[in-house]
């Protein structure tokens, strides 16, 4: 039986919302507003040597697809080159990671995180832009870090030195 209190939902690509996060363009597919926070998915186009340092988050589960280019995931226990059509699953608890655009080539990426919140995460710190639009990475300042380490607990992500992993 169908659940009237259900709707489909529809996101063009006029509806949906950019934001340059550390250089690459973050562009909401699906907002944790439109799921009751049970999940967003969001695209991510990473440029050379674009991606985010180690960080974790130990009630989000993210899972990234490679639609194009490829990307170097990084953890404590693993190092791997995903490339087109490969996907990675960070689990539950808390994994450090990160992920690095070491090619030459742009980097698409379909990220999905359950629950949502790193959507509303990546709005805050991110600048809003067009889609396909590339900032340059900000400058990590004291004061940048600081602000960056209070969003981020808020919505449960921890940073780590770019080094962590090393």
């Amino acid at each position: 039986m169908e659940n009237p209190t259900h709707k489909l939902i529809v996101t063009t690509a006029q509806d949906s919302e950019s934001f340059s996060v550390m250089g690459g363009n973050y562009r909401v597919l699906i907002s944790g507003k439109q799921t009751n926070g049970a999940f967003a998915v969001i695209e991510m186009l990473v440029p050379p040597n674009g991606g985010p340092g180690p960080h974790a988050h130990k009630d989000i589960n993210e899972s990234f697809y490679i639609v194009d280019g490829e990307i170097e995931v990084k953890s404590k226990d693993l190092t791997y080159t995903a490339q087109k059509g490969d996907y990675i699953d960070i689990p539950f608890g808390g994994m450090v990671h990160s992920f690095k655009n070491r090619s030459e080539n742009l980097a698409r990426i379909i990220c999905t995180v359950t629950p949502a919140g790193m959507d509303e995460m990546f709005e805050e710190i991110g600048q809003p832009v067009a889609a396909g639009t590339f900032l340059p990475p900000p400058q990590i300042s004291p004061e940048l870090a600081a602000k960056m380490k209070e969003i981020g607990n808020k919505y449960g992500q921890e940073f780590f030195p770019p080094d962590y992993l090393d």
